[in-house]
């Protein structure tokens, strides 16, 4: 007899709370929404509030939208919406033109049709990471829908060699015998982080299979295609020494607003030379510095993140 581990989607919202000091009167309200993408697949997406969305959130790759769950309930009242991305959270599989092409534009497409759908007046859209190629290619594909540009610790051209922790962690074995051992590993790579934080998240991020063993969400689907025992490494980490360096094009001519949110410790994936560069090419972009924060801005320093999100879209 196997022993579950149990979960409720949206019963740790006290433990955000608790752990940050923010007031708890009782869970957020927050839905999952599912929205048909074309090719039989459906992205899902966490709505926040009751409102019309005014902000729309997109993780990292290997993440989930539930890692912006504390930046959420930082600026509640304020309704968003948070995007599971292809093949990641909830979210279907990308589509082939997606895995076979890394600069293939039916990702943004696909998050465009999520915006369209979910928050189509929404006042900004904020990336982390892969979510800020992502957020990049949705304003080429769809410009009138990222009215603001944040981009939270990456920038187009990065060199891949100051992200070379994310792709260790990233490529660990496809299943874990156990919880135990998902929860060690990550620790490993996340020693600033608390213990609950860190269960937490695998407990959205992670799925239980019915012998025990334990999968991330994100290569669930990799697992089913081809059983693999190893994770496929994703487009946009294959290929030339720096990453996106088409995007920048996309930045000097987006009519909007532009902030960088940089993580200032050394597990940043940015450099001065790359704040430089978006300085030279959008002079007019806001940066703001997060002293205590390394690349998962939203996770170690979630409400200064927060707070700046929020003075730069009154």
């Amino acid at each position: 007899m196997v022993d579950k581990v149990p979960y409720d989607e949206f019963g740790l919202f006290h433990e955000n709370a608790a752990e940050y000091g923010l007031p708890y009167d009782g869970p957020p309200t927050v839905s999952r929404r599912s929205v048909e993408v074309g090719g039989g697949r459906s992205l899902s997406a966490l709505v926040w509030g009751s409102g019309a969305p005014e902000l729309v959130l997109l993780h990292g790759g290997g993440q989930n939208a539930h890692t912006w769950d504390t930046v959420a309930m930082a600026m509640r009242p304020r309704p968003l919406v948070a995007v599971d991305l292809p093949g990641h959270g909830h979210s279907d599989r990308p589509d082939d033109r997606q895995l076979t092409d890394p600069g293939s534009l039916a990702g943004a497409e696909d998050v465009a049709r999520v915006i369209t759908e979910l928050a189509p007046s929404a006042a900004a859209v904020v990336g982390m990471s892969a979510g800020g190629f992502m957020a990049i290619r949705v304003a080429k594909v769809a410009p009138h829908l990222v009215r603001r540009l944040v981009l939270v610790d990456v920038l187009p051209g990065l060199d891949r060699a100051h992200a070379r922790h994310i792709g260790e962690f990233l490529d660990g074995p496809v299943t874990f015998p156990s919880f135990d051992e998902l929860l060690e590993r990550t620790k490993q790579f996340n020693p600033r982080r608390s213990e609950s934080s860190l269960r937490r998240g695998i407990l959205h991020n992670a799925l239980q299979l019915d012998d025990g063993s334990w999968v991330w969400r994100h290569q669930r689907w990799r697992l089913q295609d081809a059983g693999a025992t190893r994770p496929v490494p994703a487009p946009e980490a294959q290929g030339a020494s720096n990453v996106g360096p088409d995007l920048w094009e996309v930045i000097e001519k987006l009519d909007a607003p532009v902030m960088l949110c940089r993580g200032m410790r050394s597990d940043s994936v940015l450099r001065d030379e790359d704040e430089a560069e978006l300085k030279r090419r959008r002079p007019d972009a806001l940066v703001r510095h997060f002293a205590e924060a390394g690349h998962s801005i939203q996770g170690d320093m979630p409400l200064e993140l927060a707070a700046a999100v929020g003075e730069f879209v009154p």
